[in-house]
């Protein structure tokens, strides 16, 4: 009877620090933000930054919300990116979109395709709308080969008393190590 006890007790022991190990690794993974409530927010023409979007609340295991113009863009690449997100940019227009309230969050991912050198004027919008008051945002970006730019810096202008991170930046979709990628990069929060 006192060895099949000590076998149970062994068992449960074993489950215990299985359990504690389990828990500590996906600490470490997301580089301790496990006690913070998260958000992954951005915008996705083409599918790339919704991709990203994502991966990242797969291993963060926040909310996840797509930033929506209440317009959409066409599905046209040359009339969506050199007609009317050149003329937003240019004409610092912030289209109306389908918000979000992010008030009970304390980090924001906002993820990002870079168009004419800065981010999507749907992003601007909700930067532009929201208080990031005392919030800590991480910004992440796609692009198709200009790079990230000064989006990061672009982000502090709109979102008042925010502390912007420096951003992940991918080309596409990242390509087959991209979650490694982004664990690294999440490790570094």
């Amino acid at each position: 009877m006192k060895k099949i006890l000590l076998i149970l007790l062994s068992t449960i022991f074993a489950a215990g620090i299985a359990s504690y190990n389990i828990v500590n690794a996906a600490q470490t993974k997301t580089g301790g933000l496990m006690d913070k409530k998260i958000l992954v927010a951005y915008f996705s023409w083409s599918g790339n930054t919704k991709s990203i979007a994502q991966k990242i609340q797969a291993q963060t295991g926040g909310d996840i919300f797509e930033i929506t113009p209440v317009t959409p863009y066409p599905s046209d690449y040359n009339e969506t990116a050199y007609g009317i997100a050149k003329e937003q940019k240019e004409k610092g227009i912030h289209p109306p979109i389908h918000n979000k309230d992010v008030s009970s969050y304390d980090i924001i991912f906002v993820g990002t395709p870079a168009w004419w050198y800065t981010m999507a004027p749907p992003v601007m919008t909700f930067l532009a709308e929201n208080n990031f008051e005392g919030k800590t945002i991480v910004p992440f970006v796609t692009h198709g080969g200009g790079g990230g730019y000064t989006i990061d810096k672009d982000m502090e202008k709109l979102a008042k008393g925010a502390k912007v991170l420096s951003p992940f930046v991918v080309y596409g979709k990242g390509g087959a190590g991209v979650d490694k990628d982004i664990t690294e990069w999440l490790n570094r929060i």
